[in-house]
């Protein structure tokens, strides 16, 4: 590892401390640095380059800040399988595996190649009008179809492999990956997924029936989302991982599939994805060490 990407969380109250570390561990280590936005303007002699060549020529990427700057740097790798190792400058995150203070340890591991990489299924997600795409969209995390102004109800109607399985009346929908279902999902009741595993979950949220439930399909299903019928004076959005939102009209429908690519996390030897687990939710029983 000879030349690592960097993308920072500029607002971090840490960021500009902990880029001057890395900064100090890289040159010690003969490693260059790469970045393309305003990261380097607080991160010292780094290699600028633009954002669409960041992927290149870069042997691994590193995000500080959260899941919000993970999110943001495979955003912009826009497909490259460069791997990504998220360094969080807050409390632990979800999607960021290494804590501020093990920032040194983390470029040792990545210099030595001491690392498991974790093979991450994305969302692949167009939007058909009229029998024409107006719309793609790629998430980490998921797609949400939700609600603007108004609090009134949608209709949605949702198949699976040209199966249907049912019309919702609620407030919304959301699709997730494996790596996703500790977000928005999991706070509208869906399942806590293990980030590997080969599915997807349709989470409805606020469905008017007690029988509607989070379902578990497999990833190599074609899930297809029907807007049925949009109240007068409301919209209903799409957000693909919290960013961006399209408006939707009725007739529309989505097209969600699993991606092609892959992201791609850089785990060091110590990670657990359980003691996260652990930590984040606050799950009586943990062991000393996560408290």
């Amino acid at each position: 590892m000879k030349r690592i990407g960097v993308i920072a969380n500029c607002n971090k109250p840490h960021s500009e401390a902990a880029l001057k570390r890395l900064a100090n561990k890289a040159r010690d280590a003969g490693i260059v640095l790469v970045t393309c936005d305003q990261t380097g303007d607080l991160l010292p002699d780094p290699d600028r380059v633009d954002p669409d060549r960041i992927a290149e020529g870069v042997d691994v990427m590193m995000a500080l800040g959260g899941d919000g700057t993970m999110l943001s740097t495979v955003r912009l790798l826009n497909g490259a399988d460069t791997p990504v190792l998220g360094v969080n400058l807050g409390s632990l995150g979800f999607l960021t595996s290494v804590t501020e203070e093990a920032l040194e340890h983390a470029v040792d591991v990545l210099d030595q190649g001491q690392f498991a990489l974790s093979e991450r299924t994305l969302i692949d997600c167009s939007i058909i009008r009229d029998e024409k795409p107006v719309a793609r969209y790629t998430s980490l995390n998921d797609v949400v179809v939700g609600w603007g102004t108004s609090s009134r109800v949608l209709i949605l109607g949702v198949s699976i492999d040209d199966d249907d399985v049912a019309q919702y009346v609620c407030d919304g929908l959301i699709v997730s990956t494996p790596t996703g279902s500790t977000g928005h999902s999991l706070s509208a009741g869906g399942p806590i997924m293990h980030p590997e595993s080969p599915v997807f979950t349709v989470n409805v949220i606020c469905p008017h029936s007690l029988s509607a439930r989070p379902l578990v399909v497999p990833d190599r299903s074609d899930i297809r989302v029907r807007i049925v019928d949009t109240p007068k004076n409301k919209q209903a959005l799409l957000s693909a991982d919290g960013q961006g939102e399209f408006v939707l009209e009725t007739g529309d429908r989505l097209e969600l599939r699993k991606h092609p690519h892959r992201a791609r996390f850089v785990l060091l030897p110590e990670y657990s994805y359980f003691s996260v687990l652990r930590q984040k939710l606050h799950w009586r029983g943990s062991s000393s060490r996560d408290e």
